[in-house]
């Protein structure tokens, strides 16, 4: 088993593919990839393509960026708003407004709401246009669309999985997934596809005294109170599970998703504020 394990868009991502010795060079491919995608698409670099479509309000997009929005905006209207690429004004509000390991845990300054559901057009075929005062985060689903993209390369030399910091792809043969509770880890086993998870439980930060995290609810363009701690769901793709994860995380509450993730036959793991833990959508 090969494996290679870096510091990649925020996060800690870790590589595993079942080859021999000569399969190395996809290891150093799929870093170098994460790499890539992470100039192309952090809000946190001034030079990348992300942050001079937000600071220009239009750019002749790459290849990358064009698909990454249009899956977004295809998510947004797919769950009714839960998942939304322009929430960018709203986690920089929150006080996640530089990467988090730089990000003060202490904040002055009274919590406040900022609209989301702002307009985002593709025109000209390539060309991506904001709507006055939008701006877009694609921080979540790039990590799960970047595994997904690199697992197609290492799945050519054998059976692979990326974990990029919780947003797995997975392909090729039965593997073993962990997944943190507060009471015990859940190990679950995913075959082909994405498993992802979404919560509050790891960035967090208090502002004027006012506990924050940085899901956004766009229904009111502030951290999300949803009786919710955590939100694992396991779907067809890492980009397509982060997708499911989040719509759920916002869904209402422990039971809302539960029935939600019953009713849509999506397998997911529900952690609630107080601890417990609900499996549905036919997880056992």
């Amino acid at each position: 088993m090969l494996t290679r394990s870096f510091h990649a868009m925020g996060t800690e991502v870790e590589i595993f593919l079942d080859a021999d010795g000569k399969a190395e060079p996809l290891l150093d491919e799929a870093e170098s990839e994460f790499e890539r995608i992470e100039a192309l698409l952090s809000r946190f670099r001034p030079d990348s393509e992300l942050s001079r479509l937000n600071r220009n309000g239009s750019v002749e997009a790459g290849p990358e960026l064009l698909e990454l929005v249009s899956l977004s905006l295809d998510a947004r209207e797919r769950t009714q708003g839960r998942f939304d690429p322009t929430v960018h004004d709203a986690l920089v509000a929150a006080g996640y407004d530089r990467t988090f390991e730089d990000v003060e845990r202490q904040q002055s300054g009274a919590p406040s709401q900022v609209a989301c559901a702002g307009d985002v057009r593709v025109e000209a075929g390539s060309v991506l246009t904001l709507g006055r005062g939008t701006r877009i985060d694609l921080g979540g689903i790039a990590k799960g669309w970047t595994a997904d993209r690199v697992l197609e390369t290492l799945s050519q030399a054998g059976p692979a999985l990326v974990n990029a910091g919780g947003d797995v792809a997975c392909t090729g043969r039965s593997w073993q997934v962990g997944v943190e509770t507060p009471a015990r880890p859940i190990t679950l086993e995913l075959e082909n596809g994405g498993l992802a998870t979404t919560g509050r439980d790891r960035r967090r930060w208090f502002r004027g005294g006012v506990e924050a995290h940085h899901v956004i609810d766009p229904s009111t363009g502030a951290p999300a109170e949803t009786g919710l701690l955590t939100a694992t769901a396991v779907g067809s793709s890492g980009a397509e599970a982060e997708v499911l994860a989040t719509s759920l995380f916002l869904a209402g509450g422990l039971t809302q998703a539960a029935s939600e993730a019953d009713a849509r036959g999506v397998p997911a793991l529900l952690v609630g504020d107080d601890g417990s833990t609900v499996m549905a959508g036919g997880l056992a």
